[in-house]
């Protein structure tokens, strides 16, 4: 029987960061595109420029948001600053927008304006950080499972070799405790239950070894 690998699993946590963060950016692009055309025109362009111009910066805010999700997967330290430069400028040219926007210059109107590029830069990050943390728990997950599967590899030669001595030239012993462990396994995997390793430990009188036993039947399963 071979060994299942364990899939690469999304909490639910990590959905509801995803769609948190496109309903964010959604709202941020309807907001910026109305002040942004205001602001073009404002500042003389004209109406087909005005109507281009918060298409530009949005859709550099789009790219360096992408390139950020890529290259969170790798290495491209390069690669990653350049994006982040570019989700500084497109957030900078969007938050001067939404701000000359405002319709009066107090604290409460500028904060109204400002939010929705701020809104995007807090919700981008916390999802890059969402991401490596997954990231770096499946890449845990899967070391742990390579040297679980390379110590049974190690324990399965162990036993074959032990096995290919003759049986007279060793004397009767009795069962060792991993012998008694197993016929206790095998009887109550018959009945239709899995043993855990506290009983394992007190039919073979041994200390925290049956789990370790345990989790190694279990994965050649």
């Amino acid at each position: 029987m071979s060994a299942t690998a364990s899939p690469v699993r999304w909490d639910r946590t990590l959905w509801v960061q995803c769609v948190c963060t496109a309903l964010v950016a959604l709202g941020a692009a309807y907001a910026s595109y109305r002040h942004g055309r205001d602001f073009a025109l404002r500042f003389g362009a004209d109406e087909t420029t005005a109507a281009i111009w918060p298409l530009i910066v949005d859709g550099l805010l789009t790219m360096a948001t992408v390139e950020l999700w890529k290259t969170n997967h790798g290495h491209q330290t390069t690669g990653r600053w350049a994006a982040w430069l570019a989700f500084a400028f497109g957030i900078v040219l969007s938050l001067c927008a939404n701000i000359a926007s405002a319709p009066e210059l107090n604290v409460f109107a500028i904060a109204v304006a400002a939010c929705p590029p701020l809104a995007l830069l807090l919700a981008v990050e916390l999802l890059n950080r969402a991401l490596k943390r997954h990231r770096f728990e499946t890449t845990s997950e899967t070391t742990a499972e390579t040297e679980d599967m390379e110590e049974i590899k190690r324990e399965t030669g162990q036993v074959v070799r032990l096995a290919a001595v003759s049986e007279p030239s060793r004397p009767p012993a009795e069962p060792t405790a991993e012998q008694r462990m197993w016929a206790y396994y095998v009887a109550e995997r018959s009945k239709g239950r899995m043993p855990t390793g506290a009983e394992l430990d007190r039919i073979a009188g041994t200390n925290n070894y049956g789990r370790k036993v345990l989790r190694r039947w279990r994965l050649v399963e």
